[in-house]
């Protein structure tokens, strides 16, 4: 196991993968490139660890559990190397709901096709959600053991205890302990995984950080904003749908609609005259910004649309895979 005082990996040499080339060509024959399925129950941190590999916020983040629900590719790429990291949803034990049962089939799928699969867990405990997302990995799979918030947990045995519980249920090719929200070890997790990419061409434009459309990315920054503000008040079965994406070069007009699923959810999310949305609004517009590097007018409606997650058929309907 890598300790958290950045000690070398083991059996890892110097890395290929992310240092620099002598000149530059992304195309000699070392280069490598690949893609890294990141999973693992929710909220143990999987977006924010995609968002600091890559230096990019692409993934959205809150302290509501299960809220990733799309597979996003972000994109890190160097004269030497192009990791192609997969963000997906957090496996659900109960699979119920359509929506649950879409979400971890889109989940297995992402580590189905990896080339390397990191799975992320609460470096604070083992728990059988944990138990049940490393039994599904593939078999045969290059599968790393990324313990999560580290910072949180100075006690380093029982790191060690959680690694020999992990260990018990599949043999990982290393075990890294890191802290996505501060970046501790994260530039080594990096070397690690750039180490086992295949060598290939790059797939992806040297300034290229995701296969997502602006559009989509919208959709989910509001959808961010949406689960931030309102927490546990609003019910799981929410999203956002972009109904009109206008793009210029100095301006984005952008016009999106909030799904709830009962008449009496609208008032929670409009707020007290209309200033809960406003702030969904204000602080959507302002990522949006950042994100396109251009002025963004967003107007958002909320809208009923009962039983849109009843059914698989109408949860492709919205996007889901």
């Amino acid at each position: 196991m890598n300790d958290t005082n950045d000690a070398p990996a083991t059996g890892a040499g110097t890395d290929p993968g992310v240092s620099a080339g002598a000149d530059g060509n992304t195309g000699d024959a070392g280069f490598r490139c690949g893609f890294v399925a990141i999973i693992g129950r929710p909220n143990v941190g999987k977006s924010t660890l995609m968002n600091r590999l890559i230096g990019q916020k692409l993934s959205i983040t809150s302290r509501r559990p299960q809220t990733t629900r799309h597979r996003i590719a972000g994109v890190m790429t160097t004269d030497r190397v192009q990791a192609v990291f997969i963000d997906s949803p957090g496996f659900q034990q109960r699979n119920g709901g359509p929506l649950n049962r879409v979400l971890n089939r889109t989940a297995q799928q992402v580590a189905q096709d990896a080339d390397v699969v990191l799975l992320v867990i609460d470096a604070a405990r083992w728990t059988a959600a944990d138990a049940q997302a490393a039994a599904l990995l593939p078999a045969g799979k290059t599968a790393m053991l990324v313990l999560n918030k580290i910072d949180a947990v100075p006690d380093k045995a029982r790191l060690m205890r959680i690694v020999q519980q992990a260990q018990q249920v599949r043999a990982f090719d290393e075990v890294v302990p890191v802290s996505a929200r501060n970046g501790k070890q994260v530039d080594l997790l990096m070397r690690l995984c750039a180490e086992r990419l295949p060598l290939a061409p790059p797939m992806f434009g040297p300034d290229e950080l995701t296969d997502r459309s602006e559009r989509f990315l919208a959709a989910e920054l509001i959808r961010e904003k949406l689960f931030r503000q309102l927490g546990d008040e609003l019910p799981y079965d929410c999203t956002v749908v972009i109904d009109q994406y206008e793009e210029s070069p100095r301006l984005r007009r952008i016009h999106a609609s909030i799904l709830v699923d009962r008449d009496a959810q609208k008032p929670i999310v409009i707020g007290a005259g209309g200033e809960r949305l406003k702030r969904i609004g204000t602080q959507a517009r302002e990522d949006l910004e950042r994100l396109t590097g251009s002025k963004v007018y967003l107007e958002l409606f909320v809208k009923v649309r009962s039983g849109w997650a009843d059914s698989e058929k109408s949860l492709r309907a919205y996007g889901y895979e």
